[in-house]
């Protein structure tokens, strides 16, 4: 489930996920989007959505050869505010820390 941060009028995503052809830990930020509209009716369904990924952190757990990457995707001119970078690099080096 992904945890979610508001910054001036935008949400953000951090989800983690394990990527069996990488064996690694992917750490995705994104922004966030709308649940659909139908799910307001069921009780307890969330709000939003993790979006597409912008920034994925990936950090092997075999190899301890291999260091932590992080990837930039999408076409374009992306601005993370910096309260929100940090707060995913929190995410991901929490992440190197248990695998480490």
């Amino acid at each position: 489930m992904p945890e979610f941060r508001v910054h001036g009028e935008r949400r953000y995503a951090v989800q983690h996920h394990y990527a069996v052809p990488d064996s690694a830990w992917h750490v995705e930020l994104s922004e966030a989007v709308p649940a659909p509209a139908e799910w307001a009716e069921i009780p307890g369904s969330v709000t939003h959505l993790a979006g597409d990924a912008f920034l994925t952190a990936v950090v092997p757990d075999e190899d301890p050869e291999r260091e932590p990457t992080v990837h930039l995707h999408g076409a374009g001119e992306t601005v993370v505010p910096y309260e929100i970078m940090r707060w995913f690099m929190d995410q991901v080096s929490e992440e190197v820390r248990r695998r480490g």
